[in-house]
């Protein structure tokens, strides 16, 4: 199901035309706006890095998530409080087509299981595991490494401070990559805050441009 939706604020006379990531060559550009990439969860991790992505070039997201927008998500999650209530899928959806009103977004309000995450994410690139639970986690991870999907995958991301603890580790011969301290487990009593979930998050985002362009992760 593609996305439907339009940006809820007039983006501006010019807006299609506007060249947001000016910086790389215009192969790397084609590259990365080629590119399809799989969100499995639109949560701290998923929405967050979903905007990281726009912001880099990335034009196709797969985004697939069961859940609504509720107030406790405020603290961390790329949402805002007149969107409390909505299909956090349809509302990432309106608001990274602020930032680029072109994306094709196939928006998902599904939940993501061992049965349906390869046909979710089989024409994806790279899938991003961006879950709270530690066995949906493993289960992404498993399913789509098994399919000879690369998949950027994060684990600690709790709690305030211990910023240099969180690092990414390559694993599985390069097809797993995943960010956090592997310790502060948001479900083992670590509460999540922006902040360090914000950096797991754009250390997802680069993992992704970096392996698209050739680049050390």
């Amino acid at each position: 199901m593609r996305s439907g939706l339009s940006p809820e604020a007039d983006p501006g006379e010019g807006a299609a035309e506007m060249e947001i990531n000016p910086y790389l060559s215009r192969e790397q550009r084609a590259i990365l706006a080629n590119a399809r990439i799989g969100i499995a969860g639109a949560g701290g991790l998923g929405s967050n890095c979903a905007m990281h992505l726009v912001r880099s070039g990335i034009r196709h997201l797969v985004i697939a998530d069961f859940d609504r927008v509720s107030e406790s998500n405020l603290n961390r999650q790329f949402f805002f409080a007149d969107q409390i209530g909505r299909k956090k899928v349809e509302a990432l959806g309106v608001n990274l087509l602020r930032i680029v009103p072109e994306l094709d977004l196939e928006l998902l309000a599904e939940e993501v299981t061992g049965g349906n995450a390869v046909t979710l994410f089989g024409a994806c690139d790279i899938v991003i595991e961006a879950f709270d639970s530690a066995a949906a986690k493993q289960m992404l991870i498993r399913t789509m490494t098994a399919a000879g999907k690369t998949v950027v995958a994060a684990s600690g991301i709790g709690g305030l401070g211990r910023s240099n603890a969180l690092r990414l580790h390559r694993m599985a011969g390069g097809k797993l990559y995943v960010a956090g301290d592997l310790e502060s487990d948001v479900a083992g009593g670590f509460d999540p805050f922006s902040p360090r979930v914000g950096i797991v998050a754009a250390m997802q985002a680069n993992t992704v441009i970096a392996l698209l362009l050739g680049e050390e992760p």
